[in-house]
């Protein structure tokens, strides 16, 4: 079968019916019963896998397995809020974040409001055993966790969240939730704005506080068990596999995050079973629970699933996967041009596949699309990490995220089925292309170019910038040798398939068996060498991190130097790692929430182990700094003493990266070499 008979085969299978109703079917499982929530080692999470174990057994997946890993728990069974005033009683349906709070039935509590939760905010309000009522921004200002901290602290007995744009724009009544990254004993819930209002109204008449009934039973659980549904198709290789994931944990229904990313996979691999093509390597379908959280007070708390899946279930995967087709909200159109984000390596590769698509622009007026790098939104990010070249349908920078995202909202109302039926073509076509490559079809010239592009925003050139830009001189070349060999290697063995000469495909294949484990290693070697992370969980090169401060400080210096406090506020230091929080909370909060990063072991770090450069730790000149800022007289001689001296300690830091890095590069390409001349 050629690949085009391949592709034609599997168009004419596809059942865009049958994914639609699964995702629905997904929809019965649930902790709360007014909600929804599927989450992380939760009994509604273990009977959808349970399901979906089935279901992949029933269309015709074989050795069919459940892989259990420990994690953080959390069962959501209610939070209702009642009261009562002169127009009569009012109740109100709450959303749960992970933490503990149970009322073992109602409860009465006094509730009052506290703007954003700020610590000046709390400094003047008795919170101590009482519920809070805050607003909150977790797109333009801060995460959840800091003000629920910060109330904690202060002995609140929960704090109650209204987002004020950000996430849940869609309607007034949406409520929120999302990864808490914060202790278990610090309970949040989510209200939305519309019975805020009412309740906000209320207490005004009330003198700002009062008291109100609340019933909730919010549970975490430590050291659980959930499992990783796998289902295989078995290729001539059984050593040798293409990975599609997706995550069926949620919170509220998720039709589209992540039930229909599931159906899709479920529905690509059903396609694929029914018309009758024989892989030549082995398709593996993975069902990944915890992807939304599953580590209890952690900054790196989700995609617990994918994480646990190959590095401590499965880490020979690493050495065998070519490629994961990751899945995340698919039914939908999140802007004009659909995007496929991707590691580096796998960019060309991708852009050529794209190229071959039909004609988009009647779904996507500005086509299809890929990007780069891989970014920690999604299971993608831990796949790779780990060794395993990936990539997802990309949907973090439509307005989808910040209206019906992770509320109750997401539903299938949104559902676009012609932006479904492409998906369905497009990544079942994409599985059966990387199913005919004989080498996992990398190319590193691209990691490389981003890598020098990087390097030319930074300062002045230096004897390690000299170093560095020698090294990638001698990678690019090695490189450009090992994308010439992939390419003509992947393009023989492809025809070969194509022409039905199966012995000269075969001999192709078994000769590159070192091949293919040496450009996984390769990549695995990028990934650990050049993969860091910023305090705000954006992906940069080791250098970078320095980098950015550095100029970041020097507009601070220059504004200092100027008598400009504002300026060097504002402008600058809030811009630095987690300065900005310094403005708005306690020295314990903003200390909690660095030494989390900083000082836990791995095992609660998961995927964010390590991975983050260093500290530009300046929370007392920040407090210094907003004490002086109307200052006109002010002297800011240690104000600038402190910016010099993280400025002397960045750049021995980006020293040091760009002699980490230049160690990488020449280790990449002595490895290159080699795999060219194996």
């Amino acid at each position: 079968m050629t690949l085009a008979q391949a592709q034609e085969a599997y168009l004419s299978t596809m059942d865009i019916d049958y994914s639609y109703q699964l995702a629905k079917s997904m929809e019965q499982f649930r902790s709360n019963p007014a909600l929804g929530y599927r989450t992380a080692g939760s009994r509604a999470e273990f009977e959808t896998g349970e399901m979906l174990f089935h279901e992949m057994r029933r269309i015709g997946l074989q050795e069919v397995v459940k892989d259990p890993f420990t994690l953080d728990t959390w069962e959501f069974e209610r939070a209702r809020l009642s009261f009562t005033d002169e127009s009569g009683t009012h109740q109100f349906e709450l959303g749960g974040y992970q933490t503990n709070f149970n009322t073992h039935g109602p409860k009465d509590f006094s509730i009052l409001y506290a703007g954003k939760g700020t610590e000046s905010e709390l400094s003047g309000l008795n919170v101590e055993g009482k519920l809070v009522l805050i607003d909150i921004n977790q797109r333009d200002e801060w995460w959840i966790s800091y003000p629920v901290y910060q109330a904690h602290l202060r002995g609140a007995a929960a704090v109650i969240a209204v987002q004020q744009n950000g996430y849940g724009e869609v309607d007034s009544a949406a409520l929120n939730a999302q990864n808490i990254c914060s202790v278990a004993d610090a309970p949040a819930f989510s209200l939305s704005q519309a019975d805020a209002r009412v309740l906000k109204a209320w207490l005004m008449t009330r003198g700002g506080e009062a008291a109100v009934s609340f019933d909730a039973k919010s549970v975490v659980g430590f050291d659980g068990i959930s499992y990783n549904i796998v289902g295989r198709i078995p290729g001539r290789d059984p050593d040798a596999m293409v990975l599609v994931s997706a995550h069926y944990d949620s919170y509220f229904s998720g039709f589209q995050d992540d039930n229909a990313a599931v159906a899709l996979m479920m529905g690509i691999a059903k396609a694929v079973v029914k018309s009758g093509y024989r892989p030549e390597k082995t398709l593996v379908f993975c069902a990944l629970a915890a992807e939304e959280w599953g580590v209890s007070n952690s900054k790196y708390d989700w995609s617990t699933g994918a994480y646990n899946q190959v590095f401590r279930v499965h880490p020979e995967w690493a050495g065998k996967v070519i490629a994961d087709i990751n899945f995340e909200l698919p039914a939908y159109a999140h802007d004009t041009q659909d995007v496929i984000r991707c590691v580096w390596e796998l960019q060309p590769f991708l852009q050529s596949f794209a190229a071959a698509v039909p004609d988009v622009t009647h779904l996507f007026p500005d086509g299809l699309s890929v990007a780069s790098p891989a970014l920690t939104w999604s299971d993608d990010f831990s796949m790779s990490i780990a060794g395993i070249p990936s990539l997802v349908n990309d949907f973090a920078e439509g307005s989808f995220m910040e209206t019906h995202y992770h509320s109750q909202f997401d539903n299938d109302d949104a559902y676009d089925p012609e932006i479904y039926r492409f998906h369905h073509a497009l990544y079942g076509c994409l599985l059966l292309w990387f199913d005919r490559c004989a080498v996992p079809p990398l190319d590193f010239m691209p990691r490389l170019s981003a890598l020098r592009d990087s390097l030319a925003q930074g300062p002045c050139s230096s004897a390690e910038t000299a170093l560095l830009s020698a090294a990638l001189d001698a990678a690019d070349t090695q490189a450009a040798l090992c994308r010439s060999l992939v390419q003509g290697l992947n393009h023989r063995y492809a025809d070969a398939l194509d022409d039905g000469d199966y012995a000269t495909a075969e001999i192709l294949y078994r000769g590159s068996r070192e091949l293919s484990q040496r450009l996984l290693d390769a990549f695995k070697h990028c990934e650990d060498g050049l993969v860091r992370l910023g305090w705000h969980d954006e992906v940069l090169f080791p250098h970078a991190y320095a980098q950015r401060n550095l100029a970041l400080l020097a507009g601070a210096l220059e504004a200092l130097k100027a008598g400009d406090a504002a300026r060097a506020l504002d402008c600058w230091l809030i811009r630095v790692d987690t300065n900005w929080y310094a403005c708005y909370f306690d020295e314990q909060t903003c200390r909690h929430f660095v030494d989390y990063v900083l000082q836990q072991p791995p095992e609660r770090l998961m995927w964010g182990a390590g991975r983050v450069p260093g500290l530009c730790a300046l929370f007392g000149t920040m407090r210094s700094l907003m004490s002086k800022r109307d200052d006109p007289q002010a002297d800011f001689t240690a104000e600038i003493r402190a910016v010099k001296e993280q400025i002397a300690s960045q750049q021995e830091l980006y020293r040091q990266s760009l002699l980490h890095e230049q160690c990488v590069i020449k280790a990449l390409a002595r490895k290159l070499e080699k795999l060219v001349k194996s």
